[in-house]
């Protein structure tokens, strides 16, 4: 299976949306990554429901809504009617995380479950038969452009150990610092989709730096 590129818009230009949107479409990344915050979960307000709206018009790849939120299941229903396709709910957020992974799936979603840095992959353990992707935050959630933390890489193999002891069908994801010095590192360890922001959006020549993203995910 091909390892997918998902270009982070939180990192884009917001005085240019449009255009950052549409270099995405002509380029060979897979998803758009599209994180939504509300100033409680975490400490960072972001895009909110007629951005993600806006922005739906005109993604014409896999939108991938990461929320970092407290009480998701309020607003499963309103992200499914705004296109998404991916939903990702943090696992500190969800009282009754089975109840709210079959709530998106309801909608028709692809269900995620996010972990933050410090949260332990065994906590996956009942459910990760139910999840279809698993985000890993490899920084503190909230804020774009921070330091990769090098655990993320043991975190990786440790989950992809459960995802087969399990017989589940999960992908991973790997959300932050992500760039070319360590995405070959991530995808040796199990990591599917590789998340990018800052390494994307401040390069000077976009296109090119998913291009070089994705062969290096891929390179056998």
């Amino acid at each position: 299976m091909s390892k997918l590129i998902a270009p982070s818009i939180l990192a884009a230009d917001f005085a240019n949306l449009q255009r950052d949107i549409e270099m995405v479409n002509h380029s060979e990344a897979d998803w758009f990554h599209i994180d939504i915050m509300d100033g409680v979960f975490v400490p960072n307000i972001s895009f909110g429901m007629p951005v993600l709206k806006a922005i739906s018009k005109h993604a014409r790849k896999t939108i991938d809504v990461h929320l970092m939120i407290v009480d998701p299941d309020r607003y499963i229903k309103s992200f499914a009617e705004l296109g998404s396709n991916v939903l990702t709910v943090h696992y500190e957020a969800c009282t009754h995380l089975h109840r709210t992974l079959q709530a998106i799936k309801a909608e028709g979603m692809q269900a995620g479950v996010a972990l933050n840095p410090h949260t332990n992959i065994n906590v996956l353990e009942d459910t990760i038969n139910d999840i279809d992707l698993v985000c890993i935050m490899s920084v503190n959630p909230g804020f774009g452009g921070q330091s990769f933390i090098e655990n993320t890489y043991h975190k990786v193999k440790e989950l992809k150990t459960l995802i087969e002891r399990k017989g589940a069908s999960t992908k991973i994801e790997i959300d932050g610092g992500v760039t070319d010095k360590n995405a070959k590192q991530l995808v040796d360890a199990g990591a599917d989709v590789l998340v990018a922001g800052s390494f994307v959006f401040k390069s000077d020549n976009q296109l090119e730096t998913i291009s070089n993203l994705r062969a290096i995910a891929n390179r056998l």
